[in-house]
């Protein structure tokens, strides 16, 4: 964080050292624009808390995330950390595709039997028609994504106290994108048929495409 290093990019130190200084805060320190390490009041209050708020929407904002996401980027959910924005944003994720199912399961067991391909081949919903190899690779890709982020970050914060188990800004903003391409396919969607069984030729048409 020497400011020489980053001469000629100084919005881009700038923004750097936010992000690092958003970590440091908990421990009581920042990274002053000379690049010196000075103790300040850890964060805690709510003023502080609405000040993340404001950047991580911004950013998430600037990355075009989901409408469905910027729900979760609120102070009370940020006043101590991330931990719970991320924990929300991943619920909100599975609740969508409930609601899209009807299924009542949670995690990976409600994503294999939303989403898997199973015996037959056919879910009960498809990210495309299935059509082709290359159609189905990426069902089961997004299928592993979404097993993926429920078992690195659903099933860990709704276990793990936040204390031991920080989560940086930057890792939020990061996993709130990931999150946003989920809604965001979930979105163009579709329910199979339920004789697609026998065909495989069912059409996709989004619900609700963003």
């Amino acid at each position: 964080m020497d400011p020489v290093r980053w001469s000629g990019r100084s919005a881009a130190y700038e923004s750097m050292r936010q992000q690092v200084n958003t970590v440091l805060s908990f421990s009581g320190y920042v990274v002053g624009e000379d690049g010196s390490l000075r103790l300040v009041p850890k964060a805690y209050t709510l003023g502080q808390a609405e000040a993340r708020a404001g950047r991580l929407r911004a950013e998430l904002q600037r990355r075009s995330v989901h409408p469905d996401v910027l729900r979760f980027c609120r102070a009370e959910l940020l006043q101590e950390n991330y931990f719970h924005a991320v924990f929300e944003a991943t619920k909100s994720v599975a609740e969508k595709i409930r609601q899209m199912t009807g299924l009542t399961s949670d995690g990976a067991k409600l994503v294999e039997q939303a989403l898997g391909l199973g015996k037959s081949g056919f879910p009960v919903m498809a990210f495309n028609s299935l059509r082709t190899d290359t159609e189905r690779s990426e069902h089961t890709g997004m299928v592993n994504l979404l097993k993926g982020m429920f078992g690195a970050f659903r099933n860990v914060t709704a276990h793990a106290p936040k204390i031991t188990w920080p989560i940086s800004e930057q890792d939020a903003m990061d996993l709130l994108s990931i999150a946003s391409l989920l809604h965001r396919r979930l979105d163009n969607a579709v329910l199979v048929p339920r004789n697609s069984n026998t065909s495989n030729t069912f059409e996709l048409r989004p619900r609700n495409p963003r």
